[in-house]
């Protein structure tokens, strides 16, 4: 599978699809779906429609006709319930480089959901320790990091490499980081369908690695990752801007310099 990103990329915009890691059919169909929310418990036959309170503790608080009740969360199989807006609005706030405000949003809906069993539960947490490393606030992000493994076990494995690599980047650890990240980057190149549950971890391996490279001098390889992580796995939101930011700055870097090198993707 050829994954090389053109040299001229537009700039798409999915504000959930980003932070769902969803594209954006399934968030239609989700957000028309009828009930807007329901929970369905392991063992149980079909889902209960009602309204997800949040999480507290390690139970589910679900509010239905017959009341508020809480179930443990281990007993959740599944759950059918929209983004919060709240992601939406931390996209856009990191868009804007405004990275206090995206992480208060962000952080709201990891510390109000986490633990649930959807997509977006999960990936807000994993935005959340993402920001940490952006606003730099390490020590949070690696016990974020280490949360998200907790509740989410089994299922971020890749996540959880990536977001080591993207700590030992901001360590200024390039070594660390090209072994966490190289390795997801060539299963990457290889797959042919990337799983769903691959997208995101894809996403910010390439952003790593292009930051390793540009590390390195190698600023060819580096814009070509970047503009994979911008083009082709765009789906976590904060490796993607920054990916923007820095094949930006690497092109403006590239055109001022009196030189006959050039920035080159083939």
């Amino acid at each position: 599978m050829n994954l090389r990103a053109p040299s001229q990329p537009q700039q798409i915009l999915f504000a959930i699809v980003f932070a769902c890691g969803l594209n954006g059919s399934a968030i239609h169909a989700q957000q028309n779906a009828a009930p807007p929310h329901a929970l369905k418990l392991k063992g149980s036959p079909a889902a209960t429609p009602g309204t997800i309170l949040g999480v507290s503790g390690n139970g589910v608080q679900f509010q239905t006709q017959a009341g508020t009740l809480t179930y443990p969360l281990a007993n959740v199989e599944s759950v059918v319930m929209p983004a919060p807006p709240e992601i939406a609005q931390a996209q856009a706030a990191f868009e804007q480089n405004d990275y206090p405000k995206a992480l208060t949003l962000s952080k709201a809906v990891s510390d109000k959901y986490k633990g649930l069993p959807v997509e977006w539960a999960q990936l807000a947490m994993g935005m959340t320790a993402n920001l940490y490393i952006a606003t730099g606030e390490i020590p949070k992000a690696e016990a974020a990091l280490a949360e998200l493994e907790t509740l989410y076990k089994g299922s971020v494995g890749l996540q959880a490499d990536v977001g080591r690599a993207r700590i030992a980047v901001a360590k200024k650890d390039f070594l660390t980081a090209r072994d966490k990240a190289g390795p997801i980057t060539e299963q990457a190149l290889k797959e042919k369908n990337v799983p769903p549950a691959n997208r995101i971890a894809f996403s910010g391996a390439f952003y790593v690695m292009g930051q390793v490279k540009e590390s390195e001098k190698d600023f060819s390889g580096a814009l070509e990752d970047y503009l994979r992580t911008i083009t082709i796995f765009y789906h976590d939101s904060t490796a993607k801007n920054g990916a923007q930011q820095r094949a930006d700055a690497l092109r403006k870097d590239n055109k001022n310099k009196k030189t006959t090198e050039q920035l080159f993707v083939p």
